[in-house]
């Protein structure tokens, strides 16, 4: 079932995320959901809190996002009760949006390198290590989970510029190919 996108000025988007436990019911639906949900919005990532639910669980697809014949250099999997290890590299900046964020883009500096620590769908565990573009889609959706948003990284007359953006999705007044759940203003 395709969810709504949970928008920027929802509360769920700024708390930590709660760990996940093994006897969670109902995951394997919540996979299928976010997955449908991320596709429908042309997204390349898509973590719980986006669809309203404080979980540390964030899904990634880079494949899509791979130039032909570079396909096999992206992953597309679940990352369950993520813990991020280590960051590295050089620091590089690339435009980032986001779904809870429609209409919305701006250059964010990450690291090029991370190794992180995950549970799959199936809580077994992994070590990882990811660099470039799958790096930096994972660090974007782990943020999430983190209760940060990539407009927090955004230099201060970017921030400035794009206030009124985000004001007018806070109320509700924006315009995207999915549905968004706005915050409930007074």
């Amino acid at each position: 079932m395709i969810l709504p996108v949970y928008a920027y000025g929802q509360p769920v988007l700024k708390k930590v995320a709660q760990v996940i436990d093994t006897d969670f019911e109902g995951l394997d639906k919540l996979l299928e959901d976010m997955w449908e949900t991320m596709y429908h919005a042309e997204g390349v990532g898509i973590a719980a809190p986006q669809i309203g639910q404080s979980l540390r669980l964030f899904l990634v697809d880079t494949v899509q996002a791979m130039d032909d014949g570079d396909e096999a250099k992206g992953i597309k999997k679940a990352f369950i009760n993520a813990q991020m290890l280590e960051e590295g590299g050089e620091p590089w900046t690339y435009e980032e949006g986001c779904l809870s964020i429609p209409n919305v883009k701006g250059d964010v500096e990450r690291n090029e390198q991370i190794k992180i620590k995950y549970q799959d769908e199936n809580f077994n565990e992994f070590i990882e290590e990811y660099d470039g573009i799958n790096a930096r889609v994972i660090l974007h959706e782990y943020d999430h989970i983190e209760g940060k948003l990539f407009t927090e990284k955004l230099k201060p007359l970017k921030k400035k510029m794009i206030s009124r953006k985000l004001d007018q999705i806070k109320k509700g007044k924006v315009n995207a190919d999915y549905r968004l759940r706005f915050a409930k203003t007074k």
